[in-house]
């Protein structure tokens, strides 16, 4: 890179800075209980008391009563907890009406194979899919966007979570399949969560070097 074009005034910009790990950890860390750990726990309990229906009653329950508290403490309901409630409520009914619970569990699982495929898609596209969540948590200024380095990180980043989340769903669907739901509840969620950290912690030392990299430049 030439002084030149260091000069410029896109170039100009301060290099962004990734949050320390601990401010990462307690933005993500209420996401991750109220989205994947509390509605197995939820369901599970309710399993346990109440057989499969009660299961299903609770997991309902949970996510219309998340919706509710955010109203009765005046704040909007986002986006992706209605998205969440039609979910919940079209798979509940369905496993009600057939009596198969598979069912309930086979649509998030079919979810993560549409996210693996849309990683694995978007891996050489000029703005793939990962560079997108990358830049809600970080956001990056369009030049260095367009840096050599910076895409080849993004590719590669799709390719790592393509596959994360194709194990991910393989995984999944032979629980669902070979198990019985209490052990499938209990080895996905351990073994999915051992996985995605993983691949978090991967991921942000990667994106650290790169930033180094690009503040050499």
């Amino acid at each position: 890179m030439t002084a030149s074009t260091l000069a410029s005034p896109s170039a100009a910009a301060p290099h962004p800075a990734l949050p320390r790990i601990s401010v990462l950890v307690r933005h993500a860390a209420p996401r991750v209980l109220e989205g994947m750990i509390l509605p197995v726990a939820v369901f599970y309990a309710g399993l346990l008391v109440a057989g499969v229906n009660g299961g299903l009653a609770m997991a309902v329950a949970w996510v219309y009563g998340g919706a509710a508290l955010r109203l009765v403490r005046r704040q909007s309901v986002p986006g992706t907890v209605l998205l969440a409630i039609l979910a919940i409520t079209v798979r509940a009914a369905l496993a009600l009406v057939t009596g198969d619970v598979v069912i309930y569990f086979l649509q998030p699982t079919l979810g993560v194979f549409c996210a693996s495929l849309a990683f694995l898609a978007t891996a050489a596209a000029p703005r793939p899919l990962i560079q997108r969540v990358t830049t809600d948590l970080v956001p990056l200024p369009e030049h260095l966007l367009h840096h050599p380095v910076m895409r080849r990180f993004f590719r590669h980043l799709s390719l790592l979570w393509g596959t994360v989340q194709f194990v991910n769903g393989t995984l999944s669907l032979w629980l669902l399949f070979s198990e019985s739901i209490e052990t499938y509840l209990i080895v996905r969620t351990s073994a999915v969560a051992v996985l995605m950290v993983a691949a978090a912690g991967v991921s942000l030392l990667a994106f650290r070097r790169v930033l180094r990299v690009l503040q050499r430049l």
